[in-house]
């Protein structure tokens, strides 16, 4: 089995943090989103992980050479032209007859991905949502899914796809990825892996429908945030730093510097931060950032950042300066 991460996603929403870096790469509770989903594939067998690159690119590379030591190679993806157009890029590193597992690179998932595997069938991972219209939909039928929309104006399931796939039928998806491609077949001006999906559906594949225990979303500042706090909840303890008062649930990182402080709850300081006489509450300082005299909550710094004398929610991306007097 192959492991595929599309990651070239620029993260619009995400900016300016996304000017300097790719947002698999932002921090998330303990490590880089991409962090966390690397971490759960060390739970199952498989021979390789391709990752679908683009702007910054080469920090993914970096990030996972220096982290990990799995089997690894990156296509690179130009044009953002839709998932299903990334994937079709990647297929010629897919093998005849053997099964893929593609995981999206801007969310966090939690799901038991062996029982899934021991199915041994195509699958797609779902979660129950109130609002269906931002996402690609599954219409189900005795465990199966019947029917795949993307976006839909008017919605007829509740069962949003959350961005985990298991294809068994791998030769027929490629056919399907190039069909989907070269025929121009778009949804909302981009090659769809829904539209992909649904064109298997209709030559006769059946894709399994499983419910994973959890779907954090990273693509935009608020979501990040809620993110961080789902992934600290395992942070039950802090620390104790003389000087300072930490509330749990907190990750700072013993690389930090925290000086006459309240950090928490729900605050993630990296590597080699600064933090100095500061109220921070619910947000992210990313690694190298100064933090001093200030009373933060729901703020994400960027790497490198500044902040000084401020009363304020702030999205302060990397390696500005931020002052207040």
């Amino acid at each position: 089995m192959r492991v595929v991460i599309p990651v070239a996603g620029i993260g619009t929403r995400l900016r300016p943090h996304t000017h300097t870096a790719p947002k698999g790469l932002l921090q998330v509770a303990d490590k880089p989103m991409l962090g966390h989903i690397l971490d759960g594939l060390k739970k199952i067998k498989f021979d390789e992980i391709i990752f679908i690159i683009g702007f910054l690119g080469e920090k993914i590379v970096e990030y996972v050479r220096k982290n990990y030591d799995f089997k690894v190679r990156f296509v690179y993806q130009e044009e953002l032209e839709g998932l299903g157009f990334a994937l079709h890029l990647a297929s010629p590193k897919f093998r005849k007859n053997e099964p893929l597992l593609i995981i999206l690179g801007d969310t966090i998932i939690k799901a038991n991905l062996s029982t899934v595997l021991k199915k041994n069938e195509d699958a797609i991972g779902t979660k129950w949502v109130e609002n269906p219209r931002r996402f690609g939909i599954v219409e189900i039928e005795k465990g199966y899914a019947r029917r795949l929309v993307e976006k839909p104006e008017n919605p007829t399931s509740h069962q949003a796809i959350v961005g985990i796939y298991y294809i068994k039928t791998t030769d027929l998806f490629k056919e399907c990825l190039k069909k989907v491609v070269t025929e121009g077949i778009k949804t909302s001006g981009e090659y769809q892996l829904t539209d992909v999906l649904q064109l298997m559906i209709q030559k006769g594949t059946k894709f399994s429908v499983f419910n994973v225990e959890g779907w954090y979303d990273c693509g935009k500042v608020e979501t990040l945030l809620e993110t961080n706090r789902h992934l600290l909840s395992r942070f039950k303890k802090a620390r104790r730093i003389a000087g300072s008062v930490l509330i749990p649930p907190v990750y700072v990182s013993k690389k930090a510097k925290i000086i006459n402080s309240v950090i928490g709850p729900y605050v993630s300081v990296a590597d080699k931060a600064v933090v100095r006489s500061t109220i921070i509450r619910n947000s992210i300082i990313n690694q190298g950032a100064e933090v001093n005299s200030c009373l933060l909550d729901s703020s994400l710094i960027g790497v490198n950042a500044t902040v000084h004398g401020t009363f304020n929610r702030l999205n302060v991306g990397d390696s500005s300066e931020v002052g207040f007097y």
